[in-house]
Protein backbone atom coordinates (compact mmCIF):
# COMPACT_ATOMS: atom_id res chain seq x y z
CA UNK A 1 0.00 0.00 0.00
CA UNK A 2 2.77 2.44 0.92
CA UNK A 3 4.43 2.07 -2.48
CA UNK A 4 1.25 2.52 -4.48
CA UNK A 5 0.34 5.79 -6.13
CA UNK A 6 -2.46 7.46 -4.17
CA UNK A 7 -5.79 7.22 -5.99
CA UNK A 8 -9.06 8.47 -4.52
CA UNK A 9 -12.52 8.79 -6.00
CA UNK A 10 -15.70 10.74 -5.58
CA UNK A 11 -18.63 8.58 -6.64
CA UNK A 12 -21.99 10.41 -6.64
CA UNK A 13 -25.29 8.96 -7.83
CA UNK A 14 -27.15 11.00 -10.50
CA UNK A 15 -30.39 10.97 -8.53
CA UNK A 16 -30.82 14.73 -8.13
CA UNK A 17 -28.80 17.81 -7.18
CA UNK A 18 -25.46 17.44 -5.45
CA UNK A 19 -25.78 18.12 -1.70
CA UNK A 20 -23.27 20.50 -0.15
CA UNK A 21 -22.13 17.63 2.10
CA UNK A 22 -21.15 15.72 -1.03
CA UNK A 23 -19.15 18.73 -2.18
CA UNK A 24 -17.22 18.66 1.09
CA UNK A 25 -16.48 14.93 0.65
CA UNK A 26 -15.19 15.60 -2.85
CA UNK A 27 -13.08 18.51 -1.58
CA UNK A 28 -11.40 16.37 1.07
CA UNK A 29 -10.62 13.72 -1.52
CA UNK A 30 -9.23 16.41 -3.82
CA UNK A 31 -6.98 17.90 -1.11
CA UNK A 32 -5.78 14.44 -0.06
CA UNK A 33 -4.84 13.50 -3.62
CA UNK A 34 -3.16 16.83 -4.40
CA UNK A 35 -1.08 16.75 -1.24
CA UNK A 36 0.27 13.31 -2.11
CA UNK A 37 0.71 13.83 -5.82
CA UNK A 38 -2.05 11.31 -6.50
CA UNK A 39 -5.10 10.99 -8.73
CA UNK A 40 -8.64 12.22 -8.12
CA UNK A 41 -11.32 10.28 -10.00
CA UNK A 42 -14.98 10.97 -10.72
CA UNK A 43 -17.08 7.82 -10.92
CA UNK A 44 -20.82 7.95 -11.56
CA UNK A 45 -22.69 5.29 -9.58
CA UNK A 46 -25.86 5.03 -11.65
CA UNK A 47 -26.97 1.47 -10.97
CA UNK A 48 -30.17 2.58 -9.22
CA UNK A 49 -32.15 3.06 -12.42
CA UNK A 50 -35.41 3.82 -10.56
CA UNK A 51 -33.97 6.95 -9.00
CA UNK A 52 -32.01 8.19 -12.03
CA UNK A 53 -32.73 11.86 -12.81
CA UNK A 54 -31.96 13.31 -16.27
CA UNK A 55 -29.51 16.21 -16.07
CA UNK A 56 -28.10 15.24 -12.68
CA UNK A 57 -24.70 14.14 -14.03
CA UNK A 58 -24.32 17.38 -16.01
CA UNK A 59 -25.24 19.30 -12.85
CA UNK A 60 -22.49 17.51 -10.91
CA UNK A 61 -19.88 18.34 -13.56
CA UNK A 62 -20.95 21.98 -13.73
CA UNK A 63 -20.85 22.34 -9.94
CA UNK A 64 -17.24 21.21 -9.77
CA UNK A 65 -16.26 23.41 -12.71
CA UNK A 66 -17.67 26.40 -10.84
CA UNK A 67 -15.88 25.42 -7.63
CA UNK A 68 -12.63 24.81 -9.54
CA UNK A 69 -12.32 21.33 -8.02
CA UNK A 70 -10.68 19.43 -10.84
CA UNK A 71 -10.65 15.72 -11.55
CA UNK A 72 -7.74 13.88 -13.11
CA UNK A 73 -9.87 11.21 -14.73
CA UNK A 74 -13.37 9.83 -14.75
CA UNK A 75 -16.78 10.39 -16.30
CA UNK A 76 -16.45 13.35 -18.63
CA UNK A 77 -12.65 13.34 -18.35
CA UNK A 78 -11.52 9.95 -19.65
CA UNK A 79 -8.74 7.72 -18.37
CA UNK A 80 -7.36 4.21 -18.77
CA UNK A 81 -9.60 2.67 -16.07
CA UNK A 82 -12.90 3.47 -17.77
CA UNK A 83 -15.72 3.34 -18.39
CA UNK A 84 -16.47 5.42 -15.30
CA UNK A 85 -20.25 5.09 -15.33
CA UNK A 86 -21.34 1.92 -13.60
CA UNK A 87 -24.24 1.42 -16.02
CA UNK A 88 -21.59 0.89 -18.71
CA UNK A 89 -19.79 -1.84 -16.74
CA UNK A 90 -22.49 -4.53 -16.56
CA UNK A 91 -20.39 -7.26 -18.16
CA UNK A 92 -17.57 -6.67 -15.70
CA UNK A 93 -19.81 -7.04 -12.66
CA UNK A 94 -21.39 -10.22 -14.03
CA UNK A 95 -17.99 -11.93 -13.94
CA UNK A 96 -17.58 -11.24 -10.24
CA UNK A 97 -21.14 -12.23 -9.38
CA UNK A 98 -20.49 -15.63 -10.95
CA UNK A 99 -17.21 -15.91 -9.06
CA UNK A 100 -18.97 -15.49 -5.71
CA UNK A 101 -21.74 -17.90 -6.68
CA UNK A 102 -19.29 -20.57 -7.82
CA UNK A 103 -17.37 -20.25 -4.55
CA UNK A 104 -20.54 -20.64 -2.47
CA UNK A 105 -20.09 -17.14 -1.06
CA UNK A 106 -23.31 -15.87 -2.60
CA UNK A 107 -26.66 -17.43 -3.48
CA UNK A 108 -29.80 -16.85 -5.55
CA UNK A 109 -32.90 -15.61 -3.72
CA UNK A 110 -36.30 -15.84 -5.43
CA UNK A 111 -38.44 -14.31 -2.67
CA UNK A 112 -41.28 -12.15 -3.95
CA UNK A 113 -42.04 -8.75 -2.40
CA UNK A 114 -45.06 -10.35 -0.73
CA UNK A 115 -42.94 -13.12 0.79
CA UNK A 116 -40.43 -10.61 2.10
CA UNK A 117 -43.21 -8.55 3.62
CA UNK A 118 -44.61 -11.67 5.29
CA UNK A 119 -41.17 -12.34 6.76
CA UNK A 120 -41.04 -8.81 8.19
CA UNK A 121 -44.44 -9.28 9.81
CA UNK A 122 -43.53 -12.66 11.24
CA UNK A 123 -40.16 -11.63 12.70
CA UNK A 124 -39.54 -8.39 14.67
CA UNK A 125 -36.60 -6.42 13.23
CA UNK A 126 -36.46 -8.89 10.36
CA UNK A 127 -33.35 -9.00 8.25
CA UNK A 128 -32.34 -11.55 5.66
CA UNK A 129 -29.44 -13.32 7.38
CA UNK A 130 -28.19 -16.66 8.71
CA UNK A 131 -31.08 -16.88 11.16
CA UNK A 132 -33.86 -16.28 8.61
CA UNK A 133 -32.60 -17.39 5.21
CA UNK A 134 -33.25 -21.07 6.00
CA UNK A 135 -36.99 -20.42 5.85
CA UNK A 136 -36.93 -18.20 2.77
CA UNK A 137 -37.03 -19.17 -0.90
CA UNK A 138 -33.45 -19.28 -2.14
CA UNK A 139 -30.87 -21.61 -3.64
CA UNK A 140 -29.74 -22.64 -0.13
CA UNK A 141 -33.18 -24.03 0.71
CA UNK A 142 -34.50 -25.11 -2.68
CA UNK A 143 -33.43 -28.32 -4.45
CA UNK A 144 -30.77 -27.69 -7.09
CA UNK A 145 -33.21 -28.78 -9.79
CA UNK A 146 -35.79 -26.22 -8.64
CA UNK A 147 -33.19 -23.48 -8.62
CA UNK A 148 -32.10 -24.38 -12.14
CA UNK A 149 -35.71 -24.48 -13.35
CA UNK A 150 -36.45 -21.04 -11.95
CA UNK A 151 -33.34 -19.62 -13.58
CA UNK A 152 -34.13 -21.27 -16.93
CA UNK A 153 -37.69 -19.94 -16.85
CA UNK A 154 -36.44 -16.42 -16.26
CA UNK A 155 -37.85 -15.98 -12.79
CA UNK A 156 -36.86 -12.76 -11.08
CA UNK A 157 -34.13 -13.17 -8.51
CA UNK A 158 -31.44 -11.34 -6.59
CA UNK A 159 -28.00 -12.56 -5.63
CA UNK A 160 -27.25 -12.19 -1.92
CA UNK A 161 -23.87 -12.26 -0.22
CA UNK A 162 -23.67 -15.11 2.27
CA UNK A 163 -22.52 -13.78 5.63
CA UNK A 164 -21.76 -16.24 8.40
CA UNK A 165 -22.49 -15.07 11.97
CA UNK A 166 -20.13 -14.76 14.89
CA UNK A 167 -17.09 -13.24 13.20
CA UNK A 168 -15.44 -10.09 14.57
CA UNK A 169 -14.70 -7.75 11.66
CA UNK A 170 -12.13 -5.00 12.12
CA UNK A 171 -12.27 -1.80 10.11
CA UNK A 172 -9.18 0.38 10.46
CA UNK A 173 -10.44 3.91 9.89
CA UNK A 174 -8.03 6.82 9.43
CA UNK A 175 -10.35 9.13 11.38
CA UNK A 176 -12.11 6.85 13.85
CA UNK A 177 -9.36 4.35 14.53
CA UNK A 178 -10.19 0.67 14.93
CA UNK A 179 -13.90 -0.14 14.57
CA UNK A 180 -15.04 -3.66 15.56
CA UNK A 181 -18.34 -5.10 14.32
CA UNK A 182 -19.67 -8.62 14.70
CA UNK A 183 -20.93 -10.20 11.49
CA UNK A 184 -24.08 -11.38 13.31
CA UNK A 185 -25.54 -7.88 13.00
CA UNK A 186 -25.12 -7.83 9.21
CA UNK A 187 -27.70 -9.02 6.74
CA UNK A 188 -27.10 -10.91 3.51
CA UNK A 189 -26.96 -7.84 1.29
CA UNK A 190 -28.28 -7.96 -2.25
CA UNK A 191 -25.37 -7.74 -4.70
CA UNK A 192 -27.16 -8.17 -8.02
CA UNK A 193 -30.73 -7.87 -9.39
CA UNK A 194 -31.93 -9.86 -12.37
CA UNK A 195 -34.69 -7.35 -13.11
CA UNK A 196 -32.27 -4.76 -14.55
CA UNK A 197 -29.12 -6.93 -14.78
CA UNK A 198 -27.30 -4.40 -12.61
CA UNK A 199 -25.34 -4.78 -9.38
CA UNK A 200 -26.16 -2.90 -6.22
CA UNK A 201 -23.89 -0.30 -4.69
CA UNK A 202 -22.13 -2.83 -2.48
CA UNK A 203 -20.78 -5.06 -5.23
CA UNK A 204 -20.16 -2.39 -7.86
CA UNK A 205 -18.34 -0.21 -5.33
CA UNK A 206 -15.90 -2.94 -4.34
CA UNK A 207 -15.23 -4.20 -7.85
CA UNK A 208 -14.67 -0.70 -9.21
CA UNK A 209 -12.43 0.38 -6.34
CA UNK A 210 -10.31 -2.71 -6.90
CA UNK A 211 -10.10 -2.47 -10.69
CA UNK A 212 -9.50 1.29 -10.60
CA UNK A 213 -6.73 0.75 -8.02
CA UNK A 214 -8.29 3.05 -5.42
CA UNK A 215 -5.96 3.32 -2.43
CA UNK A 216 -8.12 5.39 -0.04
CA UNK A 217 -11.89 5.62 0.33
CA UNK A 218 -12.81 8.95 1.93
CA UNK A 219 -16.58 9.19 2.32
CA UNK A 220 -19.34 10.32 4.63
CA UNK A 221 -20.06 8.85 8.04
CA UNK A 222 -23.37 7.48 6.75
CA UNK A 223 -21.39 4.81 4.86
CA UNK A 224 -19.59 3.52 7.95
CA UNK A 225 -22.14 0.69 8.58
CA UNK A 226 -21.34 -0.71 5.13
CA UNK A 227 -17.58 -0.84 5.75
CA UNK A 228 -17.59 -4.30 7.46
CA UNK A 229 -19.47 -5.77 4.50
CA UNK A 230 -16.94 -4.27 2.14
CA UNK A 231 -14.10 -5.77 4.17
CA UNK A 232 -15.78 -9.18 3.86
CA UNK A 233 -16.19 -8.73 0.11
CA UNK A 234 -12.52 -7.87 -0.32
CA UNK A 235 -11.68 -11.05 1.56
CA UNK A 236 -14.13 -13.08 -0.52
CA UNK A 237 -12.37 -12.00 -3.71
CA UNK A 238 -8.91 -12.47 -2.21
CA UNK A 239 -8.08 -8.79 -2.53
CA UNK A 240 -7.02 -8.06 1.07
CA UNK A 241 -3.55 -6.93 -0.02
CA UNK A 242 -4.98 -4.10 -2.14
CA UNK A 243 -7.92 -3.17 0.06
CA UNK A 244 -8.07 0.65 0.33
CA UNK A 245 -7.77 2.47 3.61
CA UNK A 246 -11.07 3.90 4.87
CA UNK A 247 -11.81 7.32 6.29
CA UNK A 248 -15.38 8.20 7.29
CA UNK A 249 -16.00 11.93 7.57
CA UNK A 250 -18.26 13.52 10.20
CA UNK A 251 -21.79 14.44 9.21
CA UNK A 252 -22.86 17.97 8.42
CA UNK A 253 -25.47 18.73 11.07
CA UNK A 254 -28.48 21.04 11.17
CA UNK A 255 -27.74 24.62 12.28
CA UNK A 256 -30.34 24.12 15.01
CA UNK A 257 -31.24 20.99 16.90
CA UNK A 258 -30.00 17.51 16.05
CA UNK A 259 -29.73 15.49 12.91
CA UNK A 260 -28.22 15.62 9.45
CA UNK A 261 -28.40 18.81 7.39
CA UNK A 262 -31.27 18.62 4.90
CA UNK A 263 -32.88 20.70 2.17
CA UNK A 264 -35.74 21.44 4.57
CA UNK A 265 -33.30 23.19 6.90
CA UNK A 266 -32.16 25.43 4.07
CA UNK A 267 -35.74 26.19 3.03
CA UNK A 268 -36.74 26.97 6.60
CA UNK A 269 -33.76 29.16 7.47
CA UNK A 270 -33.13 30.69 4.05
CA UNK A 271 -29.80 29.31 2.87
CA UNK A 272 -28.80 27.00 0.00
CA UNK A 273 -27.83 23.36 0.49
CA UNK A 274 -26.85 22.84 -3.16
CA UNK A 275 -23.84 24.35 -4.97
CA UNK A 276 -25.98 25.44 -7.95
CA UNK A 277 -29.68 26.09 -8.18
CA UNK A 278 -31.77 23.07 -9.17
CA UNK A 279 -35.21 22.76 -10.70
CA UNK A 280 -37.03 19.55 -9.86
CA UNK A 281 -37.91 17.85 -13.13
CA UNK A 282 -41.18 16.51 -11.74
CA UNK A 283 -42.55 19.30 -9.56
CA UNK A 284 -40.84 22.28 -11.19
CA UNK A 285 -39.76 23.48 -7.73
CA UNK A 286 -36.64 25.66 -7.85
CA UNK A 287 -34.06 25.23 -5.08
CA UNK A 288 -31.46 27.92 -4.51
CA UNK A 289 -27.75 27.39 -5.09
CA UNK A 290 -24.63 28.99 -3.69
CA UNK A 291 -23.58 30.29 -7.10
CA UNK A 292 -26.90 31.97 -7.86
CA UNK A 293 -27.12 33.33 -4.29
CA UNK A 294 -23.96 35.32 -4.93
CA UNK A 295 -21.33 33.25 -3.14
CA UNK A 296 -17.82 33.23 -4.54
CA UNK A 297 -16.53 29.71 -5.24
CA UNK A 298 -13.34 30.31 -3.23
CA UNK A 299 -15.41 31.30 -0.20
CA UNK A 300 -17.59 28.18 -0.46
CA UNK A 301 -14.53 25.93 -0.69
CA UNK A 302 -12.86 27.62 2.29
CA UNK A 303 -16.04 27.43 4.38
CA UNK A 304 -16.60 23.75 3.61
CA UNK A 305 -12.98 22.80 4.26
CA UNK A 306 -13.27 23.89 7.89
CA UNK A 307 -16.52 22.02 8.54
CA UNK A 308 -15.04 19.00 10.26
CA UNK A 309 -11.33 19.65 9.68
CA UNK A 310 -8.94 21.81 11.65
CA UNK A 311 -5.70 22.98 10.01
CA UNK A 312 -4.12 23.20 13.45
CA UNK A 313 -2.79 26.75 13.14
CA UNK A 314 -5.85 28.84 14.01
CA UNK A 315 -6.13 30.21 10.47
CA UNK A 316 -9.54 30.57 8.87
CA UNK A 317 -8.85 32.19 5.50
CA UNK A 318 -6.94 29.59 3.51
CA UNK A 319 -6.13 29.32 -0.16
CA UNK A 320 -6.50 25.93 -1.84
CA UNK A 321 -2.70 25.72 -1.90
CA UNK A 322 -2.55 26.28 1.86
CA UNK A 323 -5.33 23.75 2.46
CA UNK A 324 -3.48 21.22 0.33
CA UNK A 325 -0.27 21.71 2.27
CA UNK A 326 -1.96 21.48 5.69
CA UNK A 327 -4.64 18.85 5.07
CA UNK A 328 -4.49 15.91 7.45
CA UNK A 329 -7.27 13.36 7.93
CA UNK A 330 -6.21 12.82 11.54
CA UNK A 331 -7.26 16.42 12.19
CA UNK A 332 -10.82 15.64 11.09
CA UNK A 333 -13.39 15.52 13.86
CA UNK A 334 -15.20 12.31 14.72
CA UNK A 335 -18.25 14.33 15.71
CA UNK A 336 -20.66 16.02 13.34
CA UNK A 337 -20.07 19.62 12.27
CA UNK A 338 -22.84 22.18 12.81
CA UNK A 339 -23.63 23.99 9.56
CA UNK A 340 -23.27 27.69 10.40
CA UNK A 341 -24.78 29.50 7.41
CA UNK A 342 -23.99 32.90 8.95
CA UNK A 343 -20.34 31.87 8.96
CA UNK A 344 -20.67 31.10 5.26
CA UNK A 345 -21.72 34.73 4.72
CA UNK A 346 -18.74 35.87 6.76
CA UNK A 347 -16.39 33.88 4.55
CA UNK A 348 -17.95 35.39 1.46
CA UNK A 349 -17.50 38.88 2.89
CA UNK A 350 -13.82 38.16 3.52
CA UNK A 351 -13.28 37.02 -0.04
CA UNK A 352 -15.19 39.97 -1.52
CA UNK A 353 -13.06 42.45 0.40
CA UNK A 354 -9.83 40.62 -0.51
CA UNK A 355 -10.52 40.65 -4.24
CA UNK A 356 -8.99 43.46 -6.26
CA UNK A 357 -11.20 46.37 -7.22
CA UNK A 358 -10.83 45.30 -10.85
CA UNK A 359 -12.07 41.77 -10.10
CA UNK A 360 -15.06 43.05 -8.15
CA UNK A 361 -15.86 45.52 -10.94
CA UNK A 362 -15.90 42.66 -13.44
CA UNK A 363 -18.45 40.82 -11.29
CA UNK A 364 -20.45 43.99 -10.64
CA UNK A 365 -20.88 45.14 -14.25
CA UNK A 366 -23.49 42.43 -15.07
CA UNK A 367 -25.43 43.52 -11.96
CA UNK A 368 -25.39 47.10 -13.19
CA UNK A 369 -26.50 46.04 -16.65
CA UNK A 370 -29.40 44.24 -15.02
CA UNK A 371 -30.45 47.61 -13.61
CA UNK A 372 -30.11 49.27 -17.01
CA UNK A 373 -26.84 51.00 -16.16
CA UNK A 374 -23.98 51.33 -18.63
CA UNK A 375 -20.77 52.62 -17.05
CA UNK A 376 -17.08 52.59 -17.89
CA UNK A 377 -14.98 49.84 -16.36
CA UNK A 378 -12.66 52.35 -14.70
CA UNK A 379 -15.53 54.17 -13.02
CA UNK A 380 -17.10 50.90 -11.82
CA UNK A 381 -13.73 49.81 -10.47
CA UNK A 382 -13.41 53.00 -8.45
CA UNK A 383 -16.92 52.64 -7.03
CA UNK A 384 -16.31 48.96 -6.20
CA UNK A 385 -13.23 49.91 -4.24
CA UNK A 386 -15.22 52.38 -2.13
CA UNK A 387 -18.08 50.07 -1.15
CA UNK A 388 -16.89 46.44 -1.30
CA UNK A 389 -16.00 46.46 2.41
CA UNK A 390 -19.67 47.09 3.19
CA UNK A 391 -21.20 44.02 1.54
CA UNK A 392 -21.27 40.24 1.92
CA UNK A 393 -22.25 39.63 -1.72
CA UNK A 394 -21.48 41.34 -5.01
CA UNK A 395 -25.21 41.66 -5.64
CA UNK A 396 -25.48 43.91 -2.58
CA UNK A 397 -23.15 46.47 -4.19
CA UNK A 398 -26.09 47.98 -6.06
CA UNK A 399 -27.93 48.88 -2.86
CA UNK A 400 -24.75 50.40 -1.43
CA UNK A 401 -23.67 52.29 -4.54
CA UNK A 402 -26.65 53.00 -6.81
CA UNK A 403 -26.32 56.75 -6.12
CA UNK A 404 -22.97 56.72 -7.92
CA UNK A 405 -24.77 55.80 -11.14
CA UNK A 406 -27.96 57.84 -10.89
CA UNK A 407 -28.80 60.94 -8.88
CA UNK A 408 -31.38 60.45 -6.11
CA UNK A 409 -34.90 60.89 -7.45
CA UNK A 410 -36.21 61.37 -3.92
CA UNK A 411 -34.84 61.93 -0.44
CA UNK A 412 -35.36 59.66 2.54
CA UNK A 413 -38.01 61.36 4.68
CA UNK A 414 -36.56 60.27 8.02
CA UNK A 415 -33.12 61.55 7.04
CA UNK A 416 -34.59 64.82 5.79
CA UNK A 417 -36.42 65.33 9.06
CA UNK A 418 -33.29 64.60 11.08
CA UNK A 419 -30.51 66.08 8.94
CA UNK A 420 -31.98 68.92 6.85
CA UNK A 421 -31.99 72.02 9.03
CA UNK A 422 -33.72 75.33 8.52
CA UNK A 423 -30.50 76.86 7.24
CA UNK A 424 -29.27 73.85 5.24
CA UNK A 425 -30.35 75.24 1.88
CA UNK A 426 -28.47 78.49 2.41
CA UNK A 427 -25.38 76.74 3.75
CA UNK A 428 -25.25 74.28 0.82
CA UNK A 429 -25.69 77.14 -1.65
CA UNK A 430 -22.54 78.71 -0.17
CA UNK A 431 -20.80 75.34 -0.24
CA UNK A 432 -21.58 74.84 -3.91
CA UNK A 433 -19.88 78.14 -4.70
CA UNK A 434 -16.85 77.12 -2.63
CA UNK A 435 -16.62 73.79 -4.43
CA UNK A 436 -17.06 75.44 -7.82
CA UNK A 437 -14.01 77.55 -7.09
CA UNK A 438 -11.80 74.50 -6.44
CA UNK A 439 -9.20 74.03 -9.15
CA UNK A 440 -8.53 70.43 -8.09
CA UNK A 441 -11.31 68.07 -7.01
CA UNK A 442 -9.59 65.04 -5.49
CA UNK A 443 -10.80 63.97 -2.05
CA UNK A 444 -7.85 65.28 -0.06
CA UNK A 445 -7.86 68.78 -1.56
CA UNK A 446 -11.64 69.13 -1.43
CA UNK A 447 -11.76 68.00 2.19
CA UNK A 448 -9.14 70.58 3.19
CA UNK A 449 -10.97 73.37 1.35
CA UNK A 450 -14.36 72.53 2.83
CA UNK A 451 -13.05 72.12 6.39
CA UNK A 452 -11.29 75.48 6.16
CA UNK A 453 -14.47 77.12 4.85
CA UNK A 454 -16.52 75.61 7.71
CA UNK A 455 -13.96 76.78 10.25
CA UNK A 456 -13.84 80.32 8.85
CA UNK A 457 -17.63 80.52 8.78
CA UNK A 458 -18.01 79.07 12.26
CA UNK A 459 -20.51 76.46 11.07
CA UNK A 460 -21.09 73.12 12.77
CA UNK A 461 -19.26 70.45 10.68
CA UNK A 462 -21.89 67.79 11.31
CA UNK A 463 -24.72 69.96 10.03
CA UNK A 464 -22.89 70.69 6.79
CA UNK A 465 -21.66 67.15 6.16
CA UNK A 466 -25.00 65.50 6.92
CA UNK A 467 -26.87 67.86 4.61
CA UNK A 468 -24.23 67.35 1.90
CA UNK A 469 -24.52 63.57 2.15
CA UNK A 470 -28.32 63.80 1.89
CA UNK A 471 -27.99 65.96 -1.24
CA UNK A 472 -25.54 63.60 -2.95
CA UNK A 473 -26.87 60.21 -1.84
CA UNK A 474 -30.52 60.80 -0.95
CA UNK A 475 -30.14 59.25 2.48
CA UNK A 476 -27.69 58.88 5.37
CA UNK A 477 -25.37 56.21 3.95
CA UNK A 478 -22.32 55.69 1.80
CA UNK A 479 -18.52 55.87 2.08
CA UNK A 480 -16.41 58.88 3.08
CA UNK A 481 -18.17 61.99 1.77
CA UNK A 482 -15.15 63.38 -0.06
CA UNK A 483 -14.51 60.05 -1.76
CA UNK A 484 -18.06 60.44 -3.05
CA UNK A 485 -17.45 63.99 -4.33
CA UNK A 486 -14.21 62.96 -6.05
CA UNK A 487 -15.89 60.00 -7.75
CA UNK A 488 -18.94 62.00 -8.87
CA UNK A 489 -16.77 64.88 -10.05
CA UNK A 490 -17.24 68.61 -9.62
CA UNK A 491 -20.03 69.14 -12.15
CA UNK A 492 -22.23 66.29 -10.87
CA UNK A 493 -21.57 67.14 -7.21
CA UNK A 494 -22.64 70.75 -7.66
CA UNK A 495 -25.64 69.75 -9.79
CA UNK A 496 -26.88 67.40 -7.05
CA UNK A 497 -26.39 70.02 -4.34
CA UNK A 498 -28.42 72.61 -6.29
CA UNK A 499 -31.14 70.05 -7.08
CA UNK A 500 -31.47 69.16 -3.38
CA UNK A 501 -31.74 72.85 -2.49
CA UNK A 502 -34.62 73.23 -4.93
CA UNK A 503 -36.34 70.02 -3.83
CA UNK A 504 -35.99 70.47 -0.05
CA UNK A 505 -35.99 74.22 0.60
Amino acid sequence: MNNRRVRVRFAPSPTGPLHIGGVRTALYNYLFARQRGGDFILRIEDTDTRRFVPGAEEYILEAFRWLNIRFDEGAGFGGKYGPYRQSERKDTYAIYVEQLLDAGLAYYAFDTPEELEAGRKATPNFQYDASTRARMRNSLTLPAEETRRLLDEGANYVVRFRIEPGEEITVNDLIRGEVMINSSVLDDKVLFKSADRLPTYHLANIVDDHLMEITHVIRGEEWLPSAPLHVLLYRAFGWEATMPQFAHLPLLLKPEGNGKLSKRDGDRLGFPVFPLEWRDVQTGELSSGYRESGYLPEAVVNFLALLGWNPGNGMEILSVEEMTRLFDLTHCSKNGAKFDYEKAKWFNHQYVRRKSDKEIAGLFIPVLEGHGIQAGAGYVEKVAGLVKERVDFVGELWEESSFFFSAPAEYDSKTVKKRWKEDSAARLAELSETLDACTAFDAQVTEEVVKLWIENKGYHPGDIMNALRLALVGRSKGPHIFDITETLGKEETIRRIRRAIEALK
